[in-house]
């Protein structure tokens, strides 16, 4: 039972997405440097990140124990509902979180561990104490969403560049519309809790509708950048034009009616947008 608890925390559909993108970062740092994959590397590069997302993932959950218990969203997580404590997650979550920026640094390089390092502490030190306080936080803890790519890259190359930079800020600038759909799903939930998200703060929605509106446009025009630094060609530029237009659809149809069902429509959407763009990233840039 208890190992089932700890497992919940450290949240696999989300670990999931982690670890693709940045074995995405991975394998594109290798074709730009034209070598070959390492399967010792990319391990390490896996493992430590996971275990990284996974110590991130449960210290904010001991973090914010006392305001999960108010979110009917997340009354059932482990530290809320009592299947574990919160001394036996403080444990875990460091031990997690320590350990994969130990592998990152031993396993693959010191830059890579520096990465993994800013990863952990940006969103257990910045994001979650600003969670409370403000909905501009999602700003700060979009950072560490964002990192995986760069771990990935740093991981095949020991060095940064202009084309991560653009990885970087795809997921960067994808968080927003995403978290923007949950945040309106749940904005009940988060009020209850004191999370000042967006949609609880600005009840008329038109800010929301602009935030969300705007970084969907921007989105798109930033997930052409692979293209301008020479990353990917010119498939992979017209497959993320479409991609773009067909989330900015999905954008405009939720904030022109705003129903849960047009809110999980955008967020179904968003989900498959990022995975798909890597993917044909991936496949352009390989072939």
């Amino acid at each position: 039972m208890k190992l089932g608890a700890v497992v919940e925390l450290v949240r696999l559909r989300i670990a999931f997405l982690v670890l693709f993108a940045t074995a995405t970062g991975y394998v594109l740092g290798l074709r730009v440097e034209d070598g070959a994959i390492s399967l010792a590397v990319l391990f390490h590069a896996l493992l430590g990140t996971a275990l990284v997302a996974a110590g991130s993932n449960t210290l904010n959950q001991v973090i914010e124990v006392d305001r999960d218990r108010l979110m009917t969203r997340t009354a059932g997580r482990p530290l809320p509902s009592g299947r574990l404590t919160r001394g036996e997650a403080l444990v875990f979550g460091a031990l997690a979180g320590l350990g994969g920026v130990l592998q990152l640094t031993i396993g693959v390089n010191g830059l890579t561990g520096l990465i993994g390092f800013v990863t952990l502490a940006s969103y257990v030190l910045l994001y979650t104490p600003m969670k409370p306080r403000t909905w501009r936080s999602v700003f700060i803890g979009a950072v560490p969403g964002a990192l995986p790519p760069v771990i990935g890259w740093t991981s095949a190359t020991g060095g940064l560049s202009l084309p991560v930079i653009s990885l970087f800020l795809i997921v960067f600038i994808w968080q927003l519309p995403h978290f923007a759909g949950i945040a309106w799903l749940h904005r009940d939930d988060y009020g209850r809790a004191g999370f000042p998200v967006l949609p609880v703060v600005d009840r008329e929605g038109r800010c929301f509708r602009r935030h969300l509106l705007v970084f969907t446009v921007v989105l798109l025009l930033v997930s052409l950048l692979p293209v301008w630094c020479g990353l990917t060609g010119r498939v992979y530029g017209v497959a993320a034009f479409v991609f773009g237009l067909v989330f900015l659809g999905f954008g405009v149809y939720f904030t022109s009616r705003q129903t849960r069902v047009t809110a999980r429509t955008h967020l179904l959407s968003s989900v498959i947008y990022l995975p798909l763009l890597f993917g044909v990233m991936l496949l352009d840039r390989v072939s």
